[in-house]
């Protein structure tokens, strides 16, 4: 008896420390000028399995929400959607002019050289919310493909 619950638990740890975790790279926040109420925060997410972004929190915004940025019509909109699919496997690049994470009613400028702090949740079916802790440099302009900050 002993012995099968010693397994149990050993599978158990096994199955936990193995346990889907999202990876979020290229992590920037646009700067901002004086005044300016909001943000976005651009990085790259990929989901071992099939997940969705759901929203964050930040100390410097008052909200943090997903974003989608699309054209209609010959005018760029933008509009908060309740969630962000992650498909497993896939990295998603959120990015300007597409979707995106917003820092609204920020606390003050976030300029140039600045980290925020942002902490992203990911949630998936029958698994309790997963958050991300992110630190991401604040830039004036998208980084450049493999050039390195």
């Amino acid at each position: 008896m002993k012995h099968s619950l010693a397994l149990l638990l050993a599978s158990l740890a096994l199955a936990a420390s193995a346990q889907a975790q999202t990876v979020a790279t290229d992590a920037w926040v646009r700067a901002t000028v004086p005044g300016q109420t909001a943000t976005g925060l651009f990085v790259q997410l990929t989901s071992p399995t099939k997940a969705r972004l759901v929203g964050g929190r930040s100390p410097v915004a008052a909200s943090v929400e997903v974003h989608e940025m699309s054209v209609q019509d010959g005018v760029m909109r933008m509009r908060a959607v309740p969630t962000l699919e992650l498909p497993a496997g896939q990295p998603v690049m959120l990015k300007p002019g597409s979707y995106h994470v917003m820092l609204m009613g920020l606390k003050g400028t976030v300029k140039a050289g600045d980290t925020v702090p942002v902490t992203l949740t990911v949630e998936r079916d029958g698994a309790a919310p997963e958050t991300l802790q992110l630190q991401a440099p604040v830039r004036t302009l998208a980084p450049t493909p493999g050039h390195a900050h």
